[in-house]
């Protein structure tokens, strides 16, 4: 009887410690997910900050006597620093958190690009004219903030460890190979008619750079997970699979900036922004679900509403963009051979589609 007892006791105590369990293992994953999250963003509004200084010390050379070169600047220098700096959080964060929380994201580059565009504008203006020129900005700068919110809230909950065995197993598995297949086929068609019927419209080069950097996303979150497991006692250096995932990744990266670059000689930037934005975000979010299955054991409540966090972060990118003047033909202080654009925007490469706005249309003014 005694021992009958003793049984059930053991029994009785078995739900309370596996709840326990889910619950631990829950808020663990929503804390990776935090912090993931924060530094990404940590990343991305020091990018724009160090983005915007290169550009206040090129316009500031440009615009006086001073026969120094830009590198020659401690401005210059500092942005270089704050763009590693910035780099190296968004590249972290891909380790932490699962690759559909972190890729939308990016929408804070544009929202702090938008601040700061208004904070240097110093030019006079009336009530009307500052509704009708601000107004969207600030409407979509709101929208978006509710939308990474719900990002960050309702994110998958997919924390698997990046070691060498599970990268290969997702890499041969049959949904990522039938992905990649069609992904191929898309990429040279379009390919195709950009280069041999010059179709040149800005979708056709935007989703050339989406797909790219829809495999630049895959392998820095496999890079970055095998590095982190490395530094923590688990070494991963040794798997071939590293290395591949590396050349994967510097390759997509150097012929997403190419295309990038050619798109930004043809189309204002603010566009750029808002259509690569909402591109690469699905093409790369759609990537990260079938090689990481990153919505497996998700219920539907939770996908909609990230689902609807990301349409919200779209709509706000687009009012932010939408709303911006483009740069006139002739400034009296820069000529436009002075800009280092292609530079500029071959520093963007890394972070996707993301082109700071700001470029050209808010310093070239705030020296008027």
């Amino acid at each position: 009887m005694d021992g009958s007892h003793s049984a059930a006791l053991q029994l009785q105590q078995l739900p309370p410690t596996s709840s326990s369990s889910a619950v631990s293992e829950a808020s663990f994953s929503y804390k990776e997910n935090l912090i993931g999250a924060l530094l990404a963003i940590f990343g991305h509004l020091v990018v724009s900050i160090a983005l915007n200084l290169q550009k206040y010390c090129h316009i500031r050379l440009a615009g006086s006597k001073d026969p120094r070169a830009y590198f020659k600047t401690k401005t210059w220098w500092l942005g270089l620093f704050l763009m590693l700096l910035g780099e190296l959080g968004v590249f972290a964060s891909y380790a932490f958190a699962p690759l559909s929380l972190i890729v939308p994201l990016s929408a804070v580059s544009v929202i702090a690009s938008a601040i700061i565009g208004i904070i240097f504008i110093k030019e006079k203006w009336k009530p009307k004219d500052f509704l009708r020129r601000y107004v969207l900005s600030f409407v979509g700068c709101g929208l978006a903030v509710v939308g990474t919110y719900l990002l960050v809230t309702f994110a998958p909950n997919s924390h698997e460890k990046m070691t060498g065995e599970n990268v290969t197993r997702h890499l041969v598995s049959w949904p990522f190979l039938l992905y990649m297949l069609v992904e191929i086929i898309l990429f040279c068609l379009l390919l195709y008619f950009y280069k041999e019927k010059n179709a040149n419209n800005i979708v056709v080069i935007l989703l050339l750079v989406a797909l790219l950097g829809s495999m630049t996303v895959v392998t820095v979150k496999a890079v970055a997970g095998m590095l982190v497991l490395s530094i923590q006692g688990n070494l991963q250096l040794d798997y071939p699979i590293f290395y591949v995932m590396f050349v994967c990744m510097v390759a997509t990266a150097v012929y997403q900036a190419a295309f990038l670059s050619q798109a930004s000689q043809m189309y204002d930037s603010s566009l750029i922004a808002s259509v690569g934005y909402i591109l690469s975000t699905t093409i790369a979010i759609t990537a990260g679900a079938i090689f990481y299955l990153d919505f497996i054991g998700e219920d539907v409540l939770h996908i909609c509403m990230f689902a609807l966090g990301c349409l919200i972060a779209f709509l706000g990118v687009f009012l932010i963009t939408r709303n911006r003047k483009k740069p006139t033909p002739f400034e009296p202080y820069i000529s436009m051979d002075a800009m280092p654009d292609s530079y500029l925007h071959n520093n963007c490469c890394s972070r996707g589609i993301q082109i700071p706005e700001i470029y050209h249309i808010t310093i070239w003014r705030a020296f008027e």
